[in-house]
């Protein structure tokens, strides 16, 4: 294909009006409109990015070779699985679905026609993952910490499902081996769904993984920090910085700590992730996050919410017996 991509942005509401500020600065690329069923929203986004306005998904279909996908979480499959069954490759957001049958049947459509389904774990590619990577050697304990301010964003979906996802996409791309167990717990603190959560989650190789994850609080925090035998990796997200130390043997003296900051060329994760997808469009070839694993996150995601809801009906159990000592 010589011609630019058309591409439409479907959903540019909390993360949609970035893709729609981003698609159509990608060379060989053209915005082929905004769709938002709030009509002012999707006119004032596609005024500022220089396109069509559209109410519909439907409506602009005919005129895309491929779609980003950034409505509410419950309508990702049913749009996405339209798209794909017309043969138009899809970008959806994360989670890229309310369940795993759903994600399934996202899947399947992508086989049957052979578009281009990927995920928009967008952490995966910040540049300071991308440095970080090639640092790790068998991590032993990971640490994440992300946290948000109220109300930052939607409140659709719990915050495993809305923030910590992201690092668990990372760490499953991190860490060799399937997860063997999970603790966690989750508290509903401003809203009906959970607020702040915590798992623990222990691999197959030994590896043990610490995730925090909330939107209620004071400050904006996206850390994950890595050890492993005689070195310690820490990622900034937000600020694309990484600091690496590692411990120096040297004969007849004492071992010594060294390191500091590991120089990162920053650039934008969102627009790395298009610029992604744009050449799975072209060359047909594989996204950096395709379905299947945008569905292995979702899966552990949904684990992580099962062993909360489990754990809270421990906590509501009435106690019986007597507890004297």
């Amino acid at each position: 294909m010589t011609r630019p991509l058309r591409i439409a942005a479907i959903g540019v509401g909390y993360l949609g009006r970035h893709h729609a500020r981003l698609l159509g600065t990608l060379e060989g690329v053209t915005l082929a409109g905004v769709v938002d069923t709030n009509a002012a929203r999707a006119a004032e986004i596609a005024a500022a990015a220089g396109a069509r306005a559209f109410t519909d998904y439907r409506q602009v279909l005919d005129e895309v070779d491929a779609v980003t996908v950034a409505v509410p979480t419950e309508t990702h499959a049913a749009i996405a699985i339209d798209c794909l069954e017309r043969g138009i490759p899809v970008l959806v957001e994360k989670p890229m679905a309310r369940s795993l049958a759903e994600a399934d049947a996202m899947i399947a459509a992508a086989a049957r026609s052979g578009a281009v389904l990927a995920v928009g774990h967008t952490e995966r590619y910040n540049p300071a993952v991308e440095v970080a990577r090639g640092l790790l050697h068998h991590p032993r304990f990971i640490e994440v910490h992300r946290l948000g301010t109220f109300p930052e964003r939607s409140l659709d979906i719990d915050v495993v499902f809305d923030l910590m996802i992201h690092d668990l996409d990372v760490t499953l791309s991190l860490v060799e081996g399937d997860v063997t167990s999970i603790e966690a717990v989750g508290v509903p603190v401003l809203t009906g769904r959970v607020d702040i959560a915590n798992a623990r989650l222990r691999f197959a190789g030994g590896c043990i993984a610490n995730l925090t994850a909330s939107r209620i609080s004071r400050d904006r925090v996206r850390k994950i920090r890595f050890f492993q035998p005689e070195s310690y990796i820490s990622i900034d997200y937000a600020a694309q910085k990484v600091e690496g130390w590692r411990l120096r043997r040297r004969d007849g003296e004492r071992p010594a700590i060294e390191g500091g900051e590991i120089p990162v060329a920053q650039e934008e994760p969102l627009k790395r992730e298009l610029a992604d997808f744009t050449r799975a469009v072209r060359t047909g070839g594989r996204p950096g996050v395709p379905g299947e694993e945008g569905r292995r996150a979702l899966a552990l995601a949904q684990a992580i919410t099962d062993a909360m809801e489990h754990e809270a009906a421990l906590g509501r159990r009435p106690e019986t017996g007597d507890r004297r000592l």
